[in-house]
């Protein structure tokens, strides 16, 4: 989905080595405990869209950060272990603030069950994720492969949820059976898309901030999530697994009836925001997702792993809204996902491998962005 990415660093990367570079200058703020690390350094050969980069978490899994609406926070979610979670949970960093192991951000999930895909809502003071804690306390079980394959688990726990930012939840937006989860808003503040079972498929759907007015948007068989409104909220973003032959079919529902899917082929789809005018973007090949709209809303940005032939690394990469113009902008050799611009278009928040010493950890890194 978005997803977690604990399972897509196991999957993808349990053989691999991430490139080497410079351990970023850190200055201590003794007031704050927090830590700014600016670092050119991490700037891989040939990345020219990042004008400077800044490392913002230092261990465990880190992913998802996405930006309030007056750019001056970011939510996010992680699983570092030095800050008491189990499993990955929700956190809030001011834009200019980084951490370390010893300095935990503020939780603001309820620090129970697995949590994913958060968001601001417009106001600047409420959130939105998705979490499982309805359903149990403990972090639900995470299978990572079924006859050979890796899977992701679609747990029918999950529901909707609006907090504050102190952690405590004032809404369920929802409470159908199944699995309703990663949710994101419009730029416009209007609408919240999200991905949804109660149709008996993973299709998108809308709703007002409020949880009222639920449309579904895709009806076709296949797993259609990691949804993203254009700049003018009038176009969707989204990955989808589209099985075609017979067998494909049949696995996919097998799969799906377990509370699984199979996340290894998948391309980008666009449409407008209500579902009309539905068309396949890429056609690449492995697994292109985390899909995001370039400020202009003229380009997407994306992660994909269309050029490896051992299932990494994942890159980032530009494509024009018809499909032409394929560029590589990230050129790491591990994992670089989830690119979200600031809603001013001044800086790239995204996740990656780089820099972790050729370990596991995937951390957070905002670059500042040049066309």
């Amino acid at each position: 989905m978005k997803y977690i990415v604990s399972i897509l660093i196991v999957v993808f990367f349990v053989s691999c080595k991430n490139d080497k570079s410079n351990t970023p200058e850190v200055t201590e703020n003794s007031e704050s405990e927090t830590i700014t690390a600016v670092s050119d350094s991490l700037i891989y050969p040939g990345e020219k869209h990042f004008k400077s980069i800044r490392q913002v978490t230092f261990g465990g899994d880190n992913a998802e950060a996405y930006w309030s609406f007056d750019d001056k926070q970011l939510v996010f979610q992680s699983n570092n272990k030095a800050w008491n979670v189990s499993c990955d949970q929700m956190f809030l960093m001011n834009a200019n603030e980084t951490f370390m192991d010893s300095v935990a951000p503020p939780m603001v999930s309820t620090g129970k069950g697995r949590t994913t895909c958060s968001y601001f809502l417009p106001d600047n003071k409420h959130i939105i994720y998705a979490s499982t804690h309805l359903g149990g306390e403990a972090c639900p079980d995470t299978p990572l492969r079924k006859n050979g394959k890796y899977i992701w688990p679609i747990y029918d726990t999950y529901d909707i949820f609006v907090a504050d930012l102190e952690g405590n939840i004032v809404k369920q937006l929802t409470n159908e059976v199944g699995y309703d989860a990663e949710p994101t808003v419009s730029p416009k503040g209007d609408k919240i898309v999200f991905t949804s079972t109660r149709s008996g498929d993973l299709e998108l759907y809308t709703m007002n901030i409020d949880g009222t007015d639920v449309k579904q948007i895709t009806n076709e068989l296949g797993y259609d999530g990691g949804a993203f409104f254009s700049p003018d909220g009038t176009k969707l973003i989204f990955r989808s697994s589209r099985p075609k032959t017979e067998e494909e079919i049949k696995a996919y529902k097998d799969l799906l009836a377990e509370g699984l899917v199979e996340p290894t082929e998948m391309e980008l789809y666009i449409c407008n925001a209500d579902g009309s005018d539905l068309r396949q973007l890429t056609d690449l090949g492995n697994a292109n997702w985390s899909p995001f709209f370039h400020p202009s809303g003229e380009k997407i940005l994306f992660s994909s792993n269309f050029e490896a032939d051992r299932g990494f690394p994942f890159n980032l990469y530009l494509i024009d809204l018809d499909g032409k113009n394929l560029e590589r902008v990230t050129h790491g050799e591990t994992f670089d996902a989830f690119p979200v611009f600031s809603n001013d278009g001044k800086y790239l928040a995204f996740s990656s491998n780089r820099n972790n010493g050729g370990g596991r950890d995937t951390n957070l890194f905002i670059a500042e962005w040049q066309d």
